[in-house]
């Protein structure tokens, strides 16, 4: 249903009928659509979580809840039916991404995959799709079914081939030439170095956030608080892990005790019949709290190790510990600045090149979306111009009909 709300929309939003339908229309469909997907990655992430996949279902979560927000943007006039459920899902989405992070964080600690780079969530299909010819035709006959020749459908094929070969190809080399960029700046320490001479430096965005959470948090020595706080979750563990264990095997020991005193008489099932899911669930959480207790020794080992890196999460703002780059004392020939203001000029030139790139990735895709157009143009007027020497035929054959009849 999703993924027909989906392509209703894109409908509705290209032409002939983004101009004969009210934005509310537009705005419901695109609600509707966002509910879908969002509920489809909800239940999808149930079940990786079943599976213990816990990276793909938090970027499954991410993917809904980021959906869900885009979408109501746009929910000016919508239901208040539609806006409940949109909210209720959105606190379940929220909830079980929560979850599965700190479980990630604590227990699997896996790198979460973007949610660009997952493929498409499994779709069925409610309904079978029919076309309306098969529908309405008495005879069944599949009159045009031939209509383009095989050869001109071959042709037309290895032309697409060809033409999509050709903007793979470029789409390659721009996007290795990006990457080549990137790596050689990052080898010359460009451009951080200027702006770290200029007093200019600061850090990424992204980064900032996180060293404020983790100052938010208490510091170094929260985060001692918390490898405490594992120690004591571990060890906790571990003690129902061996309280749980004694239990199953009394039990068994009793088992096997009647058994031996009454006989056949003691007709209950086996104590491993009856304890096999249990045990087998005791076996799993053994191994998952044995997995648990190498993540959280790999985790102090590192923590100690970067103990005195990690200070620096102290200086408060964090940019005051950041080291800075001064020029030198004596000058070799005099063109430093000469030197740095070359590096600035190349590197707005780069600037200018990416911008360029984009272009160029941009057009590409319009060609390609062009060919398309221009191959299904070529079918129909293929189909038309044998239509209408058909038409233009059979005109011809009924005047020569008459012509015979009256004579």
């Amino acid at each position: 249903v999703g993924l027909y709300y989906e392509e209703a929309l894109a409908a509705l939003n290209a032409a002939p009928l983004k101009d004969h339908f009210e934005k509310a229309w537009i705005a419901h469909v695109q609600l509707k659509a966002a509910l879908f997907y969002a509920e489809a990655c909800y239940r999808y992430g149930l079940e990786l979580h079943e599976k213990e996949e816990i990276a793909e279902e938090i970027a499954r979560l991410r993917s809904g809840v980021s959906t869900l927000t885009e979408a109501k943007k746009s929910s000016k006039g919508a239901p208040a039916q539609l806006l409940d459920a949109i909210s209720k899902l959105e606190v379940y989405l929220n909830r079980n991404l929560e979850r599965a992070m700190k479980e990630n964080d604590r227990v699997y600690l896996m790198r979460v995959p973007s949610p660009s780079s997952l493929p498409p969530l499994p779709a069925f299909s409610m309904v079978k799709s029919m076309q309306m010819n098969d529908v309405l035709d008495a005879s069944k006959e599949k009159m045009f079914a031939s209509l383009v020749p095989d050869s001109s459908a071959k042709a037309l094929s290895r032309y697409t081939e060809m033409v999509d070969d050709v903007i793979r190809t470029q789409a390659e080399k721009l996007q290795q030439g990006s990457e080549l960029t990137r790596v050689r700046l990052k080898e010359m320490d460009l451009p951080d170095s200027i702006l770290a001479l200029e007093g200019n430096f600061s850090l990424p965005e992204d980064l900032k956030n996180e060293v404020e959470k983790v100052q938010a948090s208490g510091g170094p020595a929260g985060l001692e608080a918390e490898l405490q706080q594992l120690r004591d979750l571990r060890r906790v563990n571990q003690e129902l892990l061996v309280q749980t264990e004694e239990l199953l095997q009394k039990e068994a020991a009793e088992d096997a005790q009647f058994r031996s005193q009454f006989g056949t008489r003691w007709t209950r099932p086996q104590s491993s019949t009856l304890t096999k899911t249990l045990q087998e669930r005791l076996n799993k959480f053994a191994a998952n709290l044995k997995q648990a207790g190498e993540s959280d020794v790999r985790i102090e080992r590192s923590v100690r190790e970067h103990a005195s890196l990690m200070s620096i999460l102290n200086h408060r703002p964090i940019e005051a510990a950041l080291p800075s780059l001064s020029r030198p004392i004596m000058s070799l020939d005099a063109n430093e600045d000469a030197i740095v203001g070359a590096l600035k000029q190349s590197l707005r030139q780069l600037e200018t090149l990416g911008a360029q790139r984009a272009g160029l990735e941009d057009m590409l895709k319009e060609m390609k979306r062009k060919v398309k157009f221009t191959v299904c143009a070529m079918y129909f007027l293929h189909a038309f111009l044998i239509i209408y020497h058909l038409n233009h035929c059979a005109r011809h054959s009924v005047s020569l009909l008459f012509y015979l009849n009256g004579t």
